[in-house]
């Protein structure tokens, strides 16, 4: 009897993991991604309303990128982050918010599941675009890291408009290498001269031993008013249907 009792209290351990690893982390990762893109609908939407009759400047007129505020609120969203390494086959889901700050409020949230490094830089801005996301469960922000390919975009959106940077390499570290996220990774005496963005996860799935992280550099910017890049334009604009 109580081998049976001790099997059947296993059987129901493992189907709560299953669940938990698996149908909890897709129904989180539809959820976020839904948010995400109402968010950036939304922002669309804005820019629209305040675009006067002026046409929007040519790509040689956009100047330097538009940074935002320095910091926000706790677990408050100020960015989408689109990667469409991400997409799981034939969708386009790998949409997220970023939230400011780092703890489970975010990076455990329905909406969010992508956090900002407090302290670190804005999306545009030159130095270190620091943001984290769990690699497995709670949505997955950043499944399918190791994937990425030399040139991938990350597309990243706020009020202002959309900056797209371009993976450059990949790290592993131990969880106490915060110099990562330094202005200057790993120089953090150091002046920034480059508009970077840093992508922090755990290594390997289901284990917090390590950090995986990737880099990435800032390619390009559109204002709000010019839209989103014109490879992924069609793929927003399905966000507001």
């Amino acid at each position: 009897m109580l081998g049976e009792l001790l099997l059947t209290a296993g059987v129901l351990i493992l189907l709560f993991l299953g669940w938990q690893l698996w149908w909890n982390d897709a129904i989180m990762a539809s959820q976020q991604s839904s948010a995400a893109s109402a968010q950036s609908a939304e922002w669309a939407e804005q820019a629209r309303a305040e675009q006067s009759d002026t046409p929007a400047p040519a790509p040689e007129d956009y100047g330097d990128p538009v940074v935002g505020p320095a910091e926000y609120p706790n677990g408050e969203s100020f960015a989408v982050m689109y990667v469409p390494r991400f997409d799981a086959p034939g969708t386009h889901d790998s949409v997220r918010q970023i939230a400011e700050g780092y703890g489970l409020d975010v990076l455990n949230s329905f909406e969010t599941g992508v956090g900002h490094y407090p302290g670190t830089q804005m999306p545009g801005q030159v130095g270190n675009f620091a943001i984290a996301a769990h690699r497995s469960a709670y949505g997955g922000g950043m499944h399918e890291i190791e994937q990425f390919q030399l040139g991938d975009p990350i597309y990243i959106q706020t009020r202002d408009g959309w900056y797209t940077y371009r993976f450059r390499d990949f790290e592993y570290v131990t969880p106490d290498t915060v110099d990562v996220l330094a202005a200057v990774p790993h120089q953090p005496e150091a002046q920034p001269t480059d508009r970077i963005i840093t992508l922090t996860t755990c290594n390997p799935l289901y284990s917090t031993a390590e950090r995986l992280v990737a880099y990435g550099v800032l390619d390009s910017w559109r204002p709000a008013s010019a839209g989103p890049p014109e490879e992924i334009a069609d793929i927003v604009a399905g966000w507001e249907d």
